[in-house]
């Protein structure tokens, strides 16, 4: 169990913060940056709670989704640099992936196929849920960065799980839009 007694401990006071297994980086440090937007989607999402007590199911799978965006965060805090650590780091795993692939089945069955681009709102829980959703599409381009980058290492579930989020916040603004119902259609060129 995590335990903080004392928020400030001024070692980041010259820029830069430690890693899980100890190694400081510079706080402009990609994976840092990665860390930081998956923090920014967790944050998002929960805000989105905040408009979501009309619809306890989504509102369940956001708080398992919150929970595991900070497994993601100590999985990309503990990079794997073939040192060994003395522990089992956190990683994320298939099952938590899988998981949000049955939440997206699950709130899309009940949706009618698009046959237009949605533009971000319908309720404040949509548009919410389009903010948080491009707030994980950041993060994922992050991630996508840092594992392309020499030296660095992402683990494929982990990009997957990512992926995953992003494309469960916009099945999940769809359902709470009354199934799509009230989706704002894109119409191409209408204001020329």
């Amino acid at each position: 169990m995590v335990k903080l007694n004392k928020i400030y401990t001024r070692t980041g006071d010259g820029g830069t913060t430690g890693l899980a297994a100890g190694p400081r980086r510079s706080k402009a440090d990609l994976r840092l940056e990665a860390i930081g937007d998956v923090d920014e989607t967790n944050a998002s999402v929960g805000l989105v709670r905040q408009h979501t007590a009309a619809h306890p199911e989504i509102d369940a799978m956001l708080s398992r989704i919150q929970n595991d965006l900070f497994d993601l965060g100590a999985d990309l805090a503990t990079p794997e640099d073939g040192k060994p650590l003395g522990y089992e780091p956190l990683r994320i795993v298939a099952a938590q992936t899988k998981r949000l692939e049955a939440d997206i089945d699950a709130l899309n069955a009940h949706l009618e196929p698009l046959r237009s681009f949605i533009l971000p709102g319908g309720s404040a829980a949509a548009a919410a849920l389009h903010l948080a959703r491009t707030v994980a599409r950041r993060a994922e381009r992050a991630m996508v960065a840092l594992a392309g980058k020499p030296g660095e290492t992402v683990s494929p579930e982990a990009l997957k799980y990512i992926n995953r989020v992003s494309d469960f916040l916009f099945v999940a603004a769809r359902a709470v839009n009354d199934n799509g119902k009230t989706d704002v259609l894109w119409v191409p060129g209408k204001n020329r």
